[in-house]
């Protein structure tokens, strides 16, 4: 395949697009490698648009740490809006990467990065713009390798049928050692074909081939098993782990956006992993250990990030960046050290027992003073047990009253609804608390303008966490529940225009839902919605709730099995799970007691703090918990000119 640039004709399209700079590439800190020079070619897609694609830091890392590395590039591709893609088909121009406008099917590896299971049809969608098949059954050895990577790659089941691969866990080391795989079997002339570098691939017991392992079904829907059909691949495939973060100080040059995106900042990730057990938590289930970076780390790769950008606001990322052991140093140091340059700091939201009045001064010395986000999750103290969220009503009252009475005057806290065991008055019960909230910030500022707003998303049970085996809530009780909730809210005449009231429907979750806990029957669903023109599901204006259930109820029944068999329906202790033969590292038997735990509303503490709680992580990955205190001083002490 061709690597020419496709911009010519490309840029004819351009001015009859909406936003035509996202696709012009050019960006600072942005790499255009000669092709011939290279013997293995990334194309790295989050499957979103620019907007939201380009501030990912996991693809901003991967493209860097390619892009290091003699004889290896990568170039950046995103999803395009529907209105350049008509044009792109109509005047036969293949999906690009936005580096050096190369068309995708030239590349070596075609890697997906999936926070969310939302962006599958707008894989497909760059699959057939690109002219690769869409299945992997159909491809040959001059189509990449389609790989996928992200959270929602812990369950790639529903994808199956279209991806070649997937990588469960961090990527830095996991990209490199492919890339050694791919660029050995090339130098052979690709002997074998594609089934032999995948092979190799899987011989690693870190990269999982769906291709390779058989689905057995028993009569009632349910998996009787997973098994490989080829020998030497095995039976449970492992994530992959990076231990001290200092040695992998990435993004060195942090990309700057042209067009506007949805985070206009420079951020470091200041640790890894999260041991708090909330149970609903995917993200702090899958990551673990806790990884922290080293105060002088950071301060490092702070200072060289904004050299590297002109940005004027850097964000503290972690899933509970306050739980960092030198977080209070880190801020005031950076705080001091950029006070000349009015250099802001963020974190992306606190938690209601790591809060204090200096920290948050601290944050908002240089910048200005936005709101205060809180997440308590669940309205009740009896809910806040069963999902492990240790936070009582008095904790959240007091920390608030702390927000308000040192100036802020704008609290979002952001709850769930739809939680196991959950009832309709564990819910209202959120009108009560915000209810509180302004109560006392009144009190405490003396003044009546202030605001709290709630904001609720909701539940919605994932793989390798606690409540992988809990029933969902439909859609229609979901939306039932929340309706109660608007109602008393704004039926408040003392305090309800003081609290904004933000939800979403239950549908998009039950949409998510069959995503998330699908198997392979799912895939069908998938490529039904795309082929009706599922696009952009994450974006409001493009999802469509009744498309998702036309397509389920054309391609399941046939199957035996309909959307509340994968949404709604408790699973039991026997059933295999369609993602017990990828190994995070957690035991199934912890995890089925801390569900247990979880109905029984006892909770769990923090193992960075107190003994083990045998998760098995860290047997199991070879791993262990890095936190400090360092004891060092975030250096130079001289403020930076």
């Amino acid at each position: 395949m061709s690597a020419e640039s496709v911009f010519p004709q490309l840029e004819a399209l351009l001015p009859h697009v909406q936003k035509p700079i996202q696709y012009v590439g050019g960006e600072l800190n942005s790499t255009v490698k000669p092709w011939d020079s290279c013997d293995v070619r990334w194309a790295l897609m989050y499957p979103d648009a620019y907007e939201v694609g380009l501030p990912n830091q996991g693809v901003m890392i991967l493209y860097e740490v390619l892009n290091e590395r003699p004889g290896v590039l990568a170039e950046r591709t995103y999803s395009v809006w529907p209105d350049l893609e008509a044009l792109m088909r109509e005047h036969q121009v293949p999906q690009f990467t936005v580096d050096a406008h190369r068309p995708v099917k030239a590349f070596d590896v075609f890697g997906l990065s999936f926070s969310t299971e939302l962006g599958y049809t707008n894989m497909l969608t760059a699959l057939d713009l690109a002219g690769i098949p869409l299945e992997s059954k159909d491809r040959t050895v001059e189509d990449p390798i389609v790989l996928a990577g992200g959270h929602a790659a812990f369950n790639p089941e529903p994808i199956a049928d279209f991806i070649d691969a997937a990588v469960i866990g961090d990527g830095e080391q996991a990209v490199l050692d492919m890339t050694e795989i791919i660029r050995a079997w090339k130098a052979e002339g690709r002997p074998g074909g594609r089934e032999e570098v995948l092979l190799r691939l899987a011989k690693t017991g870190s990269v999982y081939i769906p291709a390779f392992y058989d689905v057995e079904y028993l009569p009632d829907g349910r998996i009787g098993r997973v098994v490989p059909n080829r020998s030497g691949v095995p039976w449970r495939v492992s994530k992959h782990t990076v231990m001290d973060l200092d040695e992998w100080p990435y993004p060195k040059q942090p990309l700057v956006p042209l067009a506007e995106t949805v985070h206009e900042r420079m951020s470091v990730e200041i640790f890894r992993g999260c041991t708090r057990g909330c149970r609903f938590c995917q993200a702090g289930m899958i990551t673990r250990p806790v990884r922290e970076r080293s105060i002088t780390g950071i301060g490092d790769m702070v200072e060289k990030g904004l050299k590297a950008t002109g940005f004027e606001e850097v964000g503290l990322l972690s899933l509970s960046s306050a739980d960092h052991t030198e977080i209070a140093e880190v801020a005031k140091g950076l705080a001091d050290r950029y006070e000349e340059d009015k250099i802001g700091l963020s974190l992306p939201s606190t938690r209601v027992d790591a809060f204090n009045v200096d920290l948050a001064n601290e944050l908002t010395r240089n910048g200005r003073r936005s709101g205060l986000t809180f997440a308590p999750e669940g309205g009740s103290e009896r809910m806040r047990k069963v999902i492990n969220k240790m936070v009582s009503e008095e904790d959240l009252i007091r920390t608030v009253s702390t927000a308000y009475g040192n100036g802020w005057r704008q609290v979002k806290l952001y709850f769930m609804c739809g939680l196991p065991t959950e009832t309709d008055d564990d819910v209202l019960q959120i009108a009560d608390m915000a209810t509180k909230v302004i109560q006392k910030g009144r009190e405490v500022s003396g003044s009546n303008d202030i605001r709290c707003t709630v904001s609720i998303g909701g539940f919605v049970p994932k793989p390798h966490t606690p409540f992988q085996w809990a029933p969902q809530l439909s859609a229609e009780e979901t939306d039932a529940r929340l309706e109660k909730l608007r109602d008393k809210i704004r039926g408040d005449k003392k305090y309800g225009r003081s609290i904004g009231f933000r939800y979403h429907d239950g549908k998009p979750g039950i949409v998510e839902g069959l995503l998330s806990r699908g198997d392979r029957r799912i895939g069908a669903v998938i490529r039904a919605v795309y082929e009706e023109g599922g696009r952009f599901d994450g974006w409001r204006e493009y999802f469509s709730y009744e498309r998702w259930m036309r397509c389920a109820e054309k391609t399941l029944p046939e199957m035996g099995v309909d959307v509340d068999w994968y949404t709604t329906r408790e699973r039991t202790y026997e059933e295999v799970l369609p993602w017990d033969h990828l190994d995070s590292g957690l035991d199934k038997d912890w995890l089925w007691e801390d569900w247990q735990d979880s109905l029984d509303e006892t909770e769990v503490e923090d193992c960075r703090w107190t003994p083990c709680f045998d998760c098995g992580v860290c047997p199991a990955m070879q791993t262990e918990i890095q936190i400090g205190p360092t004891g060092k001083k975030l250096l130079p002490l001289t403020v930076v000119k």
